[in-house]
């Protein structure tokens, strides 16, 4: 069973990794899918600054690509405010992405069971802070798009049906599945995920959207609150 590795701070320096922990290390050994959302981000710019090192640089562009909505263009004034990053590592990324959008399946992923969606959202499973996703389905349960609600603990005032229901709604999705990370990795769901989950089936009936399940997940697993009768 492939061991569980603890993400490195992102205040250390490269150099100081041992060679087998670093980036471009670990993307030749293990490949691509084996790398954080940071570690990947850190390859792309190369280096950082004296005082804004490569990871801590990394995760502050992270910060920037899961806070920006995700149905609009990021574009390079949305990066180069960043400390550390200059107009060439802004267009590099913002090319990235590009191409990476570009490079993406014309078929859309279908949901039928709960697994189905893990893979989708596996790599926000190690964020050290609570991401609670929407997942938007049309009528065929093909996934339209994966927007980033908000960042934070999860309670009634960051999630809000209106900002949960504002992509589908503009989409015209006929269902959404809700997702957030535990950083704790304990994937039982509190008394505020259960609060908030009924608030949104609730608000879901009454758009006409339903809500088919609500995920908590880690980086290596999920619970799914529909599987386990856990919606009251």
């Amino acid at each position: 069973m492939k061991q569980y590795k603890q993400q490195p701070s992102t205040n250390i320096n490269i150099k100081e990794l041992p060679v087998s922990e670093r980036p471009r290390e670990r993307l030749e050994s293990l490949g691509a899918l084996s790398l954080s959302d940071i570690e990947l981000i850190t390859i792309m710019i190369g280096s950082g600054t004296t005082k804004n090192p490569a990871m801590q640089l990394a995760s502050e562009i992270l910060h920037v690509l899961d806070s920006h909505p995700v149905d609009e263009q990021l574009e390079v004034k949305h990066l180069v405010g960043i400390l550390g990053l200059g107009m060439a590592k802004a267009t590099l990324i913002c090319a990235a992405l590009e191409l990476g959008r570009r490079r993406l399946p014309s078929r859309r992923k279908q949901i039928i069971f709960p697994g189905d969606v893990f893979p989708l959202i596996q790599h926000i499973g190690n964020r050290l802070q609570e991401h609670f996703l929407c997942i938007s389905l049309n009528g065929a349960h093909e996934v339209m798009s994966i927007t980033t609600v908000s960042i934070g603990l999860v309670n009634h005032t960051l999630v809000h049906p209106r900002e949960v229901f504002s992509t589908p709604l503009r989409e015209r999705a006929t269902a959404i599945i809700v997702a957030h990370n535990h950083p704790s990795k304990m994937l039982l769901p509190s008394g505020d995920d259960r609060n908030v989950t009924k608030r949104l089936r609730d608000a879901g009936d009454l758009l006409g959207i339903k809500v088919l399940d609500h995920l908590i997940f880690s980086d290596e697993s999920y619970r799914s609150m529909l599987e386990n009768d856990e919606w009251n």
